[in-house]
This record gives C-alpha cells, structure tokens and sequence, in this order.
C-alpha cells in the first residue's frame, strides 16, 4: 500500500500557506508463500488399436478396381478405418517408367493407388519387398516421389541406406510410433539392397544396420513395429531364418515384429514380451495364388504391451478384394490359422 502525509499551517492576523515536507513513500508489499516444486505424474498412456494387412498389388484384375479408387478396396476398408493406425505391404512399384528388372515377375501401378490406399483407411506403407525395384532404380524413385506427392507415410525403402533403414515416426493420441520396414527375401538382394550411394531396400541380412535401426528408432518413439517381408512362399511355417531375425529384432527393442510375402497365411506369438505374427498373406492380390486365406490382424495396445489380438477372417474374392469373412467360415479359418502356432516356437499367449 502506497502512503502519502500532507500538512497545513495557519497562522493568526496573516494567511501564510507553510508547505511541510513529506516523507518518502512507503511500499509495503504481499508476502506470497513459496510454491513447492512438483514433477508431473506421466500421463498414463492411452490404449490404441492398430489394424495389419498383407500383400497389396494392382495388376489384372485388380488394375480394374483403380477405375474408383474410393471403392478399390471394397467391404473390409470399414474394418481398416476403424483402427487408430492401419499399415499393409504395398507388392508394387508404382510408376511408368523403368526398365524390367531380370526376374519372372513384374508389378507396377499408377499413382491412383495411393488414392486407393487413402480411402481405405490407410495410414502408412511398407515397400520392402522384392517387387519395388521390379522396374530398377528409376521405378523405385517415382514410387517415392509419387508418394510424397501423394502424401502417404512409406517406408522399409529409400534414396540411400540412410532412407532405407529410417523409421517412419508418427503420433497417435499421444503414443509415438516408429515403423521400420525390412526385406528377408534372397532374390536379387545383392543388387537391390540400399547404399550410401544407391536407392534401395532395408535388407535384413545385414543384421547389424537393422539391429541398430531397431535401437536407434526406440530412443525416438514409445512403441516400435518391424514389418517384415519373409518366408517362403506357400509355407504356413516360419523358417529357422525368420524366427532368428524375429529374436533379434526383440532383443534390439522392437515390441511388434510382423510381416507378409508367403502368399498363405502363418501364425503368431510371443518372444518375451515382443508380439510376433509370422505372416499375413495376401490381401488386396491381382490373381489365384496359393491361397485365398486373408483377413486384418487387430492388436489392441497399452504402452509397449500387446493386450488383445483379434483376427478377422476374409477371403480372397474372384475381383481380388479380401471379402469379411462370418459364421462357420470365419471360425474354420481361425482354427485353420491356430492349428498351425505349433510350428511357430512362440508362447501362445503373453508371457
């Protein structure tokens, strides 16, 4: 409070005004009591739902389908835009150029798959697998640059080993997310696999650079996925190769190790607390393959913990589209894919 003093002298026969000197003002401020420091309890993490698929290609029959991308996908995108986050395998290059690489098959799409992907609910692609250089160097750069344009998170790919080996980081209600993707598959790897000077695919047989790829992305993010292209075609068991791969890509901290290329449907587990599908078949696929078995794993997660998985069932259709699969049919499937865990060496259930 701010005080202020005034005086007034009169003196008798003569009107003198005095002026009497005033003290200096006088501050008096609040007392305000110390305020404890106090760290913020950590927000308890939130549960997010994330929604795999397998192999996606446009080709024959599937091509047809870009003539709307809306509705490429068919029934099952409602299952895909129903998660938090939602990733496939995209089996193509997509572009119009490039020159035949020396292999039996050729995919590529136009840029309309990435609409495709879009409106199924879609969030991210992996592109290690042995059909993105189908058209060399050239075909592989348009399919990142039509990306970027297109604005649809890829990965497992890239302009150099740097790129390649790169998380994609996203955010999802508050829970960072680094995807990885990696190629186990021998054909042409040598001559595919990504350089400080060349364009190309993460390649897991260099097990050190995907090892420190898996450590560096879980100093960057709260959960870590590995999305692997592995196997062996038509096989519904895992190799000794993948189920090594998988352990050291749970020993380097990834907490989902998954992925796709045997064209059939695998089984899945865990290896300590890491969550580990061996295989998602085909899903979106350009014509009759080894099987018509698909579906969407579902994977409910809290912090880095898998807590539910679900598997939806679907078939195949005669237009290439997964068609939901219910009733007797869903649950043959699901027995199907139960019957061969055995083969796996993963715990059934979390640990």
């Amino acid at each position: 409070m701010k005080v202020f003093r005034s005086c007034l002298a009169g003196l008798a026969g003569l009107a003198l005004l005095a002026a009497c000197a005033a003290p200096a003002p006088v501050w008096h401020e609040p007392l305000v009591a110390a305020t404890p420091t106090v760290s913020p309890t950590p927000a308890e993490p939130e549960e997010i739902t994330l929604a795999f698929a397998g192999d996606v290609n446009f080709m024959g029959r599937t091509l047809k389908l870009l003539d709307n991308p809306q509705t490429a996908f068919g029934p099952i995108a409602d299952v895909l835009r129903g998660a938090d986050l939602t990733v496939v395998n995209l089996e193509t290059s997509v572009t119009e150029r490039g020159t035949e690489q020396p292999k039996t098959f050729h995919f590529r799409a136009p840029v309309t798959a990435y609409d495709a992907l879009r409106a199924a609910g879609v969030d991210g692609v992996s592109i290690a697998n042995n059909h993105t250089l189908d058209y060399g160097q050239v075909g592989l750069l348009d399919t990142l640059d039509s990306a970027d344009a297109a604005k649809m998170p890829v990965f497992g790919a890239g302009r150099d080993v740097t790129e390649a080996y790169a998380p994609w980081l996203t955010e999802v209600h508050g829970v960072r997310i680094a995807l990885l993707g990696m190629s186990q598959v021998h054909e042409l790897a040598s001559s595919w696999k990504a350089t400080d000077t060349r364009p190309g695919i993460a390649m897991a047989f260099d097990s050190a650079r995907a090892v420190a790829a898996v450590q560096a992305a879980r100093k960057q993010a709260d959960l870590v996925i590995v999305y692997m292209h592995w196997g062996i075609e038509g096989n519904s068991c895992p190799s000794a190769e993948m189920k090594s791969f998988a352990a050291k890509m749970a020993s380097a901290g990834a907490d989902i190790v998954l992925g796709t290329h045997a064209h059939t449907l695998l089984a899945d587990g865990w290896t300590g607390n890491t969550y580990v599908h061996f295989g998602l078949g085909n899903f979106l696929w350009y014509l009759p393959s080894w099987s018509t078995d698909s579906g969407v794993l579902r994977l409910t997660v809290h912090g880095r913990d898998v807590i539910a998985r679900e598997f939806l069932p679907a078939t195949v259709s005669s237009t290439g589209q997964p068609i939901p699969l219910t009733g007797a049919a869903a649950d043959q499937l699901r027995r199907k894919v139960a019957g061969v865990q055995r083969c796996t060496g993963l715990r059934a259930t979390h640990p």
